[in-house]
């Protein structure tokens, strides 16, 4: 409240405002828990409570549980059920499928990792970590719009490569990669291929056995499961080291007692988020695209990532002259939740690693948004937060020494057009 009232002054039309309307535009953080997905998994609390392991009926109905989610899973990105691992998310899957490639690799002299610059964390700092034990990783450069090709990878692998990883769709400014093609790739080279698919899978169609994907990351609460879930897929064939000792829960690879309601809760979302994707991602594109459209009619602005290799509901557009965090503050004050190219929530002023990839400064990477819908997003949604997006631009600019600076600078009016 301190910080809301140092930026801008809080009267009783702001409070009344939030109360009257709430849009959530950070489904790209995470998602509200479907109510298929709740109503699957109450039971699994209070009455189907028994221990997966156990073999009396109550056990037996969790184990039960278990194996049509992970049938569930696996028939949502075609693969087989002996291929789905569940974890506690997807960035323990991306821990697991890259350091246990890495181990086995190392064990044949193979200790070179390809990825890019722009993975989610969970990736570069478990590269990171691998390159202080003695590993080579390439980290491929993106263009402008945050895209690789295929034939980058192709000349990256070398002899010693162990394995390639490259996120399916970036969670930042949703571009998405040739996956199919790297696949294609990696199986020629006979080099193993990991893809972090948290922010594609039921957004867009994926079948790990056409693409050639030999292991592949996943988190429940991007789908309307609940936080604490995800899946990690797994070849067959491919055997990597255990994560956690202790038990013979997943195959013996991932010991501890099962999270039976979020595994379930995860199936029937998983089933849900890809029963008509291209239905789905045609409605969400209309209004990613509406959003798009006009904001970028504010001067001085520009759109982040690629306007066609796209995911349907990602959104990020760089707007000069402000804050992040200011914009976020702002936009929350009049009910719309969204996220910025600065990592303010975490306190770091640094701006976003994806954003610096593609080639921004750090002043315009700063000011950056990111908007993010999915189908719940309804028509009446967009158009309010098209109502207030100009004013609070304009508003925050009117404060801001830094777009003064750039307007005399560039001999630009109020509004950030040319004079």
């Amino acid at each position: 409240i301190l910080m809301y009232n140092r930026i801008f002054p809080v009267n009783r039309k702001v409070f009344d405002l939030m109360e009257k309307r709430f849009v959530y535009a950070d489904n790209a953080a995470t998602t509200r828990v479907s109510k298929n997905a709740l109503e699957a998994a109450l039971p699994y609390y209070t009455e189907q409570y028994g221990n997966a392991s156990s073999i009396y009926t109550l056990g037996m109905n969790s184990a039960k549980a278990i194996l049509k989610a992970r049938e569930q899973v696996a028939n949502a990105i075609g693969a087989k059920v002996n291929e789905i691992y569940f974890t506690s998310g997807g960035s323990e899957a991306d821990n697991w499928a890259i350091r246990g490639v890495a181990l086995n690799g190392a064990k044949k002299g193979k200790k070179h990792i390809i990825t890019t610059v722009f993975e989610h964390h969970a990736v570069l700092h478990t590269c990171q970590f691998l390159e202080k034990q003695g590993f080579e990783v390439t980290y491929l450069p993106v263009d402008e719009n945050g895209l690789i090709s295929a034939q980058q990878v192709a000349d990256a692998i070398r002899e010693d490569t162990c394995l390639v990883t490259i996120m399916f769709a970036n969670n930042e400014i949703g571009t998405i990669m040739p996956i199919a093609e790297i696949g294609a790739i990696c199986k020629e080279k006979k080099v193993y291929f990991h893809t972090d698919a948290v922010q594609a899978i039921g957004n867009v169609e994926i079948n790990v056995k056409e693409m050639n994907i030999d292991m592949l990351s996943m988190s429940g609460h991007k789908i309307h499961a609940p936080k604490g879930i995800g899946c990690l897929y797994i070849r067959g064939g491919i055997s990597i080291p255990n994560l956690i000792f202790g038990g013979a829960q997943e195959r013996s690879k991932r010991a501890g007692t099962e999270n039976v309601p979020s595994i379930v809760a995860m199936g029937v979302a998983i089933t849900d988020a890809c029963a008509d994707i291209p239905t789905k991602a045609e409605k969400v594109s209309k209004m990613r695209d509406k959003l798009i459209d006009e904001i970028l009619k504010i001067p001085q602005t520009r759109l982040n990532g690629d306007r066609e290799k796209r995911l349907p509901g990602n959104v990020n557009i760089s707007i000069r002259g402000i804050e992040g965090e200011s914009l976020l503050l702002t936009l929350d004050l009049n009910g719309i939740a969204a996220s910025s190219g600065s990592a303010c929530t975490s306190g770091s002023l640094d701006p976003s690693h994806v954003l610096l990839s593609i080639g921004l400064p750090h002043e315009i990477a700063h000011g950056s948004l990111r908007l993010s819908i999915n189908e719940e997003t309804t028509d009446e949604d967009i158009d309010y937060i098209l109502s207030v997006i100009p004013n609070v631009v304009k508003r925050l600019r009117a404060m801001s020494p830094l777009w003064e600076t750039i307007r005399k600078n560039e001999g630009l009016d109020e509004e950030g057009n040319k004079i």
